[in-house]
């Protein structure tokens, strides 16, 4: 992925007319923005997502945490849809009030509440497609949660979900979201951008 700035990041969600959080007065007031790869290998972590903030009403500077995602289902679910519409693919958006803090399988992550839109790749070839002109808004299960311990492939930790690829960082960002809850309330909004959008 090219290097971007954070400045550059917020003018294109300006641009677009998302929502940034920039309120001083209390902390934690999470931006959760994730930047999908203009490489479009699957099965790898090759997504970043940003997690910025402000704490200090005194400090024009930004607070921020890049983790190692995957904002793509893995090879296993692009082969093997679950739904007969085809393997859903976030589509790049802004989803306001989309996450909640939640239990996933078995442990604590971000939990969808609100409805997203997927693209649905519904030709089982491997290959990540994301102008199919096939697309899905509701509620699907769209979490964020993580892969295994330190994990290399996607293969069947997504089949959509926005997923972190190893424990340490997603323990990391699930005790700023409990803080964020802590400030704000069980309501985590989503960004995904695509990197040519910066």
């Amino acid at each position: 992925m090219k290097p971007i700035a954070l400045t550059d990041l917020i003018a294109a969600m300006k641009r677009k007319k998302y929502q940034v959080f920039e309120s001083p007065f209390k902390p934690y007031n999470l931006n959760i923005v994730g930047i999908r790869s203009g490489d479009p290998t699957p099965n790898i972590f090759n997504d970043q997502l940003w997690v910025f903030w402000k704490n200090k009403q005194s400090d024009p500077a930004w607070d921020i945490n890049i983790y190692r995602i995957t904002t793509d289902p893995g090879s296993y679910w692009l082969k093997n849809p679950m739904n007969q519409n085809g393997t859903g693919i976030l589509k790049p958006g802004q989803y306001r009030d989309l996450w909640q803090i939640g239990i996933h399988k078995t442990y604590e992550a971000l939990v969808q509440v609100k409805p997203c839109t997927l693209i649905r790749d519904f030709n089982r070839d491997g290959v990540l497609d994301y102008n199919s002109g096939r697309e899905e808004t509701g509620l699907f299960g769209i979490n964020l949660h993580h892969a295994g311990e330190n994990s290399i492939t996607v293969d069947k930790y997504s089949a959509a979900c926005q997923v972190f690829s190893g424990m340490r960082e997603f323990n990391e960002f699930m005790d700023l979201a409990r803080k964020a809850r802590d400030f704000w309330g069980n309501s985590f909004t989503y960004t995904l951008m695509d990197e040519n959008e910066i």
